[in-house]
């Protein structure tokens, strides 16, 4: 870690923060207000730019209802850096805004064969764009046929 780069835990209590916030569909600055504080603020605990405050963390865990230990949880330093990597690409889609807004719909679909249907689809969908991205890479890397 370089002199103004944030730290890891910091970066994922900040994440905690933005996905517990959009969960309960609260803006930056009704958290804000809430905490006292401006939404730029929120803005630079979300991108772990500055440390949140212990007692700023508590104020939030209150107003976000639920426990501190919630900032901390799924921070596994251990894990194999691919892992790291792929677990902080879903969670970046998960608490954005179309990640919120695709979990809150399958989340209401109360039928558990729709629910599977869906999967399947998506799954079909990302093999289907997976090798329309394949044969565009191999059109463009061959050689063009002479004229």
């Amino acid at each position: 870690m370089t002199k103004g780069t944030p730290h890891q835990i910091d970066i994922h209590v900040g994440n905690r923060l933005r996905s517990r916030r959009l969960v309960l569909g609260l803006s930056q600055e009704k958290l804000g207000d809430s905490l006292g504080i401006t939404f730029q603020q929120i803005q630079k605990y979300e991108k772990g730019t500055n440390r949140v405050s212990a007692s700023k963390l508590q104020a939030a865990s209150e107003v976000l209802r639920v426990p501190i230990s919630y900032f901390f949880e799924d921070h596994d330093v251990s894990a194999p850096d691919g892992l790291v990597r792929e677990a902080d690409e879903i969670g970046t889609f998960l608490i954005s805004n179309e990640g919120v807004s695709l979990n809150r719909a399958f989340a209401s679909i109360k039928n558990k064969r729709v629910r599977q249907t869906i999967i399947t689809l998506a799954k079909a969908l990302a093999d289907a764009d997976d090798t329309v991205a394949q044969a565009a890479d191999a059109k463009r890397d061959s050689p063009s046929a002479p004229l």
